[in-house]
C-alpha cells in the first residue's frame, strides 16, 4: 500500500523525577544530602531517509511517543535520559502543525481500524480543508537531514541543589518537565527532475520502464499506476537523472476529480515536464485537445507550473493515424520540441534520451522555441 498523506500526534518523553537521598556510609551518619537529578525524556525526530519511498510506516503507527527519561537515584546519579524515536520518512516529505482538535489520538486509531476498508486517499479532502489552517514546519529534502518534531522535557532537580547553610537536610524535589506534543500532517512530494504528465493509458509507464530501470506496472486498460513511481536514468559522463511517473490526469483534476490533487502535488517539485500524448488517439480523442486540456489543468493547479519548461512526447508512432495526428500536433505547437516515439516498440527512445540529457546538463533549452519566439503554455 501506497501512503503519500497522513495525520499523526507526536508526543516527546516527559523528564524523569529528581530524588530525595541522603548519603549515609559506614562512619557517616549524616552525610547529607546526594539525590541525583531524572534523565532528559526522549525527543522525536524526523528523519529523510532514500530507501524510504512512502509513509505507510505511519498509517498503522499514527501515534509516535519517545521515551521517558529515568527518575534520579542516590550517590548523584542522574537518571538515564530517554531513548530518542526516530521516524525514517520519503524524501520530499513536508510537514505541518495542526492544532485543529479534530486530529484527536481517537480519530487516528479509528483511521487505523478502518485501514482495510478504505483507500489511502479516501479522508484527503478533509486534510486539505484543513491544510490551510496549519503551519508549515520543515521541509526535508536531503538524504540524511534530520528535524527534532518535538523536544523532550528537561529532568527534575534532585535534593541536592536544595541544601544550604539554614536548610542542610533538604526533601525538596522537583518534577521532570513534560515533553513537546502536537498533531501534525505529513505530506510526500515527490522529487525527480522531470515528471511524465498524461492521461491513462497514455503510455508514461512502458515509457519510464524504456528510460530507466524502473519496473511500473503495465497493463491495457486506465488508471494501472495507482502511485508515483520513480525511475533513473543514465546519462553520459556518469551523470543520472531522476523521472517520475504520476499517476494518469482527467478533466478536473485541478479541483480533485479523479484523486487529481493527489495526482499533480507529485510533479510540484519537477523542473521540467514531459507531456506524454497518445497521438494515435487509440482511446477516442484528439491528441491537439488532449494536450490542451493537460496544459490547462496543469495551469489551474498552479500557475507556476506551466511557467517550467516542457516537451512534448508523441506516443504510439506505431498505430493508425498517427502521423496525420502528428502534423497536427506540430502545426498547433509549432514553439515547442515534439519527440516522436513508440513506447511500445522501442522506436525513438535514444532520441528522447538525447534530448533530456541535452537539457538536464544545461546544453538546451527544450522548452525554447525552434524560431526563437515564446514557448506556448496552452
Amino acid at each position: 500500500m501506497f501512503v503519500d498523506r497522513i495525520k499523526v500526534f507526536a508526543q516527546a518523553g516527559k523528564g524523569g523525577r529528581g530524588s530525595v537521598s541522603f548519603r549515609r556510609e559506614k562512619f557517616v551518619p549524616k552525610g547529607g544530602p546526594d539525590g541525583g537529578d531524572g534523565g532528559h525524556g526522549g525527543d522525536v525526530v524526523l528523519r529523510a531517509e532514500r530507501h524510504v519511498d512512502n509513509l505507510a510506516n505511519l498509517f498503522y503507527e499514527p501515534i509516535i511517543k519517545a521515551k521517558d527519561g529515568g527518575h534520579g537515584k542516590g550517590k548523584k546519579m542522574a537518571g538515564r535520559a530517554g531513548a530518542n524515536k526516530i521516524v525514517k520518512v520519503p524524501v520530499g516529505t513536508i510537514v505541518w502543525r495542526a492544532e485543529d482538535e479534530k486530529f484527536s489520538t481517537s480519530n487516528a486509531d479509528k483511521s487505523r481500524a478502518g485501514a482495510q476498508q478504505r483507500t489511502p486517499g479516501s479522508d484527503q479532502s478533509a486534510i486539505r480543508a484543513l491544510q490551510s489552517e496549519m503551519d508549515l514546519i520543515v521541509d526535508l529534502v536531503r538524504d540524511g537531514e534530520e528535524f527534532v518534531l518535538c523536544r523532550g522535557g528537561a529532568g527534575g532537580k534532585g535534593n541536592v541543589h536544595f541544601k544550604s547553610s539554614r536548610n542542610r537536610a533538604p526533601r525538596q524535589y522537583t518534577d521532570g518537565e513534560e515533553g513537546e506534543q502536537g498533531y501534525f500532517l505529513l505530506e510526500l512530494r515527490t522529487i525527480a527532475d522531470a515528471g511524465l504528465v498524461g492521461y491513462p493509458n497514455a503510455g508514461k509507464s512502458t515509457l519510464l520502464r524504456k528510460l530507466s530501470a524502473a519496473r511500473p506496472k503495465v497493463a491495457a486498460y486506465p488508471f494501472t499506476t495507482l502511485h508515483p513511481v520513480v525511475g533513473v536514468m543514465e546519462l553520459p559522463g556518469y551523470r543520472h537523472a531522476t523521472i517520475a511517473d504520476i499517476p494518469g490526469l482527467i478533466e478536473g483534476a485541478h479541483r480533485g476529480v479523479g484523486l487529481g490533487h493527489e495526482f499533480l502535488r507529485h510533479i510540484t517539485r519537477c523542473p521540467i515536464l514531459i507531456f506524454v500524448i497518445d497521438v494515435a488517439g487509440s482511446e477516442g480523442r484528439s491528441p491537439v485537445e488532449d494536450l490542451q486540456n493537460l496544459r490547462k489543468e496543469i495551469d489551474l493547479y498552479d500557475p507556476m507550473l506551466s511557467s517550467r519548461p516542457w516537451l512534448i512526447v508523441a506516443n504510439k508512432m506505431d498505430l493508425p493515424n498517427a502521423n496525420e495526428n502528428l502534423e497536427a500536433l506540430q502545426e498547433k505547437f509549432s514553439k515547442v520540441r515534439t519527440v516522436s516515439i513508440s513506447a511500445a516498440n522501442g522506436e525513438g527512445i535514444d532520441t528522447l534520451k538525447k534530448a533530456l540529457a541535452e537539457r538536464m546538463t544545461g546544453d538546451q533549452d527544450i522548452s525554447s522555441p525552434i524560431n526563437g519566439g515564446q514557448a506556448e503554455n496552452l
